[in-house]
């Protein structure tokens, strides 16, 4: 990790690294995601069919693109017990947390009758997309499900890389059944989120995809974005440990790993006042690297982007941590219920030494469906508000326009737009035409 005291040009290099590991930043690739967009919109199955020929290496036809329900029970019974109760445990407390995030449509009257309000609707058809291989994240099944659920979504589909035998991931068809969908197609990459958008011969188009992917993938969201909607364009994961000299180096050093063995380009960033407790941080990353399962991912991602910070004060540490944003966020400090106040920016935010990141990335229940790359500054995590559209309802009486009328007309007339103010005078006789 390198290891810097925190001043304004070394966060700004900081910075100017992590901004590289942006989807934004990958221009080479967005010829080639345009190109396969553009040949699932316009030659539908064929071109899935073919893609997924020469990406997966599987045959795929309308006869097999659909997962069946025997694969589906096949993949669950194939699953630990143990696994899947944990599993079943964990999406209930997914359920429990979100089901607290509804939101209820209103109407308010006045003394006129008038009433205006807003209706709530859940969106009709949702694709969730589930990266296959190394990259199959049962938990991201869960965490993409459960909120479409929680909102109403009566149709919700689900589309997943196969193997060269046309295999999905088991664990991925047992989060899904679960999660109670059992609509999986077969198909993977930008083709695959082309395929929701546009809809083809044997795959439904959608009015929104969500799920995590590669940077194909983050393109091709990007590249359908206004046809349909998305959750976001999700970069490489990230983790920011804010810290004083009452933390255990030893959580410190596991909990900046947690996220850097992701893959190559994860950051892991730990902020701190304590000088002491940086050197044995990074002392102990250094040694749990050298051991690690997942070391050739952990020794390039905490390589290039890796940092430990060393504030003066809290204050300067708390710049560093709302200009840095970061999509996790742990505060192992004397007070962290106090220092959170001072967070603007961050995903999800994990206070004292025994909330360890993985706890939301697994089981707690919040969404760990979160902004990256900075994005925190304006984004929020996954929620049953993703999955909801909101209508605005507008009802006024005779009365109630009477007495504002000529106020509307006053409105239209002075932004030039004369059949809006023809439209209210109508009502009243005030047309001479």
């Amino acid at each position: 990790m390198k290891k810097l005291y925190l001043t304004e040009e070394n966060k700004k290099n900081v910075l100017d690294e992590l901004i590289k590991r942006s989807p934004n930043h990958y221009g080479d690739f967005e010829a080639k995601v345009a190109e396969i967009v553009n040949n699932v919109r316009e030659n539908g199955d064929a071109a899935i069919f073919e893609y997924t020929k020469n990406f997966d290496k599987f045959d795929l036809n309308k006869d097999n693109i659909l997962v069946t329900k025997e694969e589906i029970e096949e993949a669950y019974n194939s699953m630990d017990p143990v696994y899947i109760k944990v599993m079943e445990e964990a999406y209930a407390n997914i359920v429990k947390f979100h089901e607290k995030q509804v939101r209820n449509s209103f109407f308010t009257t006045d003394e006129n009758g008038s009433i205006l309000g807003q209706r709530i609707t859940p969106i009709d058809k949702v694709g969730v997309y589930v990266p296959g291989g190394k990259a199959a994240y049962p938990s991201s099944t869960l965490m993409n499900i459960g909120p479409a659920k929680c909102a109403g979504c009566k149709n919700i589909y689900m589309i997943t890389p196969p193997n060269s035998e046309g295999k999905v991931n088991p664990g991925t068809l047992a989060a899904a059944k679960i999660a109670g969908v059992d609509t999986i197609y077969k198909v993977g990459g930008a083709q695959a989120i082309a395929a929701f958008a546009f809809g083809t011969e044997s795959v439904p188009k959608v009015d929104k995809i969500v799920g995590p992917g590669n940077i194909f993938v983050a393109l091709a969201k990007k590249a359908v974005y206004g046809y349909v909607s998305i959750d976001s364009v999700a970069g490489p994961s990230e983790i920011l440990v804010l810290a004083d000299e009452t933390a255990k180096p030893e959580y410190v050093a596991r909990d900046l790993l947690s996220q850097a063995e992701h893959d190559e380009m994860a950051s892991c960033i730990l902020v701190t006042t304590s000088e002491e407790l940086a050197n044995k941080v990074e002392e102990l990353v250094e040694k749990y690297v050298a051991v690690a399962k997942r070391k050739s991912i952990l020794e390039k991602s905490v390589e290039n982007f890796g940092f430990i910070l060393i504030a003066k004060d809290m204050d300067s540490a708390f710049d560093a941590v709302n200009d840095i944003a970061s999509e996790h966020l742990e505060i192992i400090t004397k007070n962290p219920w106090a220092d959170m106040t001072k967070v603007r920016n961050a995903g999800a935010i994990f206070l004292g030494e025994y909330s360890s990141e993985p706890l939301g990335d697994y089981f707690a229940g919040p969404n760990h469906v979160l902004p990256t790359n900075g994005t925190s500054r304006f984004f929020s995590p996954l929620s049953v508000d993703d999955f909801i559209k909101k209508s605005s309802v507008i009802c006024y009486s005779e009365e109630g326009l009477r007495k504002i009328h000529e106020k509307i007309e006053i409105f239209a007339e002075n932004e030039g737009l004369e059949a809006h103010a023809n439209s209210i005078r109508e009502r009243f006789g005030k047309n001479t035409l």
